[in-house]
């Protein structure tokens, strides 16, 4: 991994900056939200009290000898419904519809109070719809039978009341009014008859007035005309329960001391919801823009993990049944947070009984949503997340831009230490020398090591020709000798001594023969007068006189063009192909092919047109040790021990190639190893 990814995973460490800045918004949130419900604890404690001076208004009280299910609930509407059989247009939903066992099915029904009227909806599976008629309708005995909804109303200790709707036919139904006094049409009473499959649907409009505090429904299905039927009630008791129904005196003390953003729930001891006031959404919610969408979900990821009951609003039925308001009517206070289905806010909800005489006669129920919260909790993560993406863009675009430069530093010194070997001279001084950094003390240090180096091959590169001169007039001396000591009288044994003496000086001048070349080639290179040539008749002469001088080996010569013209001595160039032809030589076998090729191409390095020639022969491989070696002077790659080899062919070689102005390079190949020299052309 380089420097700047390394770096770059160092700038990811400031991820801990919003992390930490997500911590505190959490805890400043649950405490915002602890204050909160305490807050809303003791308005909802206040508002109770305030209520508590209102005991009439809250119908029934505990004790009351009652079932909970004899008892109807007029739901508040807040449009009058059409008369006309139908529940499409009433303001409820269908889960508002109470259930009652019924002969052929069940019996679905509710009621609603819009101003100064009570509504009656009820469907009735009926197999068998037995119409009535006069007959039917008066209650004589012995008479006529028929299918009839009615209406039971009562206020103790006042005798009881029916209202009856029987139909002669589908439509508009009258309704009939019986008390112990008597027997008569209702005029104001406005109902509808409607046949729908498996049963009748009938919907009422009767005046309050009407009605008493007590209200029940029965239903009497009859198979024929002749019998009475089976009746099935909403009372399991002999009389109805009360009827509950909303408080407006309660819903108007209420609202005057509700806050935006709550909502107000009244029950009685049995959880009958006889008050709602108020809307959970806020003020501040309506007015505000939308908050964006990254912004929503970094909330709710990070501070609303959600863990809360699904808010479901107030029960359809009108009977509020939650636990904690069950624990409120009990005499205890209670709170719970649930999450909105729609937005998944959080809101709390706060239940506080109702007492009055040491006597619990209702509940109320205080809710609100965290709209408040939300807007200070989003304008801190706001500005949180902002200032977080600034300074992580910042450090990491510092950093990165610092790894640049150190990266671009230690490259410069990377490529600076490589070319100081490649040329003749070796080069100490690199770049960041003068800087007081551990990049200054690199790079002074290997300028240090590199001019130990450069004096080093200077000693090697010279040592030849020292040797060469020094062992010169020594071994002048020793030939000189054994010649003269050839001329005296020596025994067999002495001739032969002298014979062998003689083989070692000889041996001994060619090798300094040898290692003078370089240095003679060294000094060519630099006398030498250059000239433009064109270098494929010099090979192709050259390759000629090789076909001569190794018989026991064949040449093959390419050349992709005509002309392949540059600058430099022939002389030396026909002697750097010496060397590269006798080290092929050297490493084939009799019969091997030994390649020859000469190309036109572009120096990506110069940009200049060059010439490429190479030299391939098949054997053994470059021995991966030497392959930084090979070039150099009396370095030998033959495995096996080669007295006429000093390894000073490859290194002869480099030399004319470099002050060619061009460069030499070895490679293996399949079967064997191929040698390249690059050289500048015209």
């Amino acid at each position: 991994m380089n420097l700047k990814r390394q770096l770059l995973l160092v700038s990811l460490l400031t991820l801990m900056l919003p992390w930490a800045g997500c911590e505190f918004i959490r805890e400043t949130e649950s405490a915002l939200r602890q204050n909160q419900q305490q807050l809303l604890a003791g308005t909802a404690r206040a508002i109770a009290g305030r209520l508590a001076q209102y005991p009439e208004e809250f119908a029934v009280h505990a004790g009351a000898s009652h079932l909970i299910g004899d008892q109807l609930y007029g739901h508040e509407l807040e449009s009058a419904p059409n008369v006309d059989g139908y529940f499409d247009d009433w303001p409820l939903t269908k889960a508002s519809l109470r259930s009652l066992p019924g002969v052929d099915g069940p019996i679905r029904f509710v009621t609603g109070i819009f101003e100064q009227y009570v509504y009656l909806y009820i469907e009735v599976a009926d197999k068998n719809i037995v119409y009535g008629d006069m007959g039917s309708l008066l209650p004589i005995a012995g008479g006529r039978h028929a299918d009839r909804v009615r209406l039971i109303s009562h206020s103790p200790p006042y005798l009881e009341e029916s209202i009856s709707f029987t139909a002669e036919a589908p439509g508009p139904v009258v309704a009939y009014v019986q008390n112990p006094y008597g027997f008569e049409p209702a005029t104001t009473i406005h109902a509808h008859w409607q046949d729908v499959p498996g049963g009748y649907q009938l919907e009422a409009r009767i005046p309050r007035n009407l009605l008493g505090t007590h209200l029940g429904v029965v239903v009497n299905n009859t198979a024929n005309a002749n019998d009475a039927g089976i009746r099935s009630a909403s009372f399991a008791t002999s009389t109805p329960g009360p009827f509950v129904s909303t408080s407006g005196e309660l819903a108007r003390i209420a609202e005057g001391v509700l806050q935006p953003g709550m909502r107000l729930l009244v029950t009685d001891v049995n959880g009958w919801r006889i008050a709602t006031v108020g809307d959970l959404r806020s003020q501040q919610e309506t007015i505000t823009a939308p908050v964006s969408t990254w912004l929503r979900f970094a909330y709710d990821a990070l501070l609303e993990p959600g863990k809360e009951p699904i808010f479901s609003g107030p029960d359809a039925s009108g009977r509020e049944q939650q636990s904690y308001i069950v624990t409120a009517i009990g005499g205890q206070r209670s709170a719970v947070w649930f999450q909105s289905a729609d937005s998944g806010r959080a809101i709390v909800s706060v239940a506080e009984p109702v007492t009055t005489a040491n006597e619990t006669i209702g509940a109320i129920v205080l809710q609100q949503g965290t709209d408040e919260i939300l807007s200070l909790t989003n304008q801190t993560l706001a500005r949180l997340m902002n200032a977080s993406i600034i300074a992580m863009l910042v450090v990491a675009g510092v950093l990165l831009g610092y790894a640049s430069l150190l990266s671009q530093r230690i490259r410069r010194l990377s490529t600076a230490a490589e070319q100081a070997l490649e040329s003749d001279r070796i080069e100490t001084i690199l770049p960041s020398a003068d800087a007081a950094d551990e990049i200054g003390d690199l790079s002074r240090s290997f300028g240090h090591v590199l001019g130990q180096l450069g004096d080093y091959n200077e000693y090697l590169r010279t040592l030849a020709s020292k040797l060469s001169h020094e062992l010169r007039t020594p071994l002048a001396i020793v030939s000189s000798s054994l010649e003269n000591l050839e001329h005296e009288s020596l025994s067999d044994s002495a001739l032969a001594y002298t014979a062998r003496a003689r083989d070692g000086t000889d041996r001994l001048r060619k090798i300094l023969s040898a290692m003078s070349e370089a240095s003679r080639v060294e000094e060519l290179m630099k006398n030498a007068d250059t000239e433009d040539f064109d270098l494929r008749p010099v090979l192709e002469s050259t390759i000629n006189a090789y076909r001569d001088i190794y018989a026991e080996r064949s040449f093959t010569f390419e050349c992709d063009g005509s002309s392949f013209p540059m600058s430099g001595s022939p002389e030396l160039i026909i002697q750097m192909l010496d060397k590269l032809i006798d080290n092929a030589v050297s490493f084939s076998a009799r019969g091997d092919q030994i390649s020859v090729a000469l190309s036109a191409e572009e120096d990506d390095s110069r940009s200049k047109p060059c010439l490429r020639l190479r030299v391939a022969n098949p054997g053994p491989p470059l021995p991966e040790r030497m392959r930084t070696q090979m070039f150099d002077s009396m370095v030998s790659m033959r495995p096996h021990k080669d007295n006429k080899h000093l390894g000073l062919g490859l290194y002869v070689a480099k030399i004319i190639a470099d002050g060619h102005g061009g460069r030499i390079t070895g490679e293996n190949i399949e079967g064997g190893v191929e040698f390249s020299v690059l050289l500048p052309s015209l």
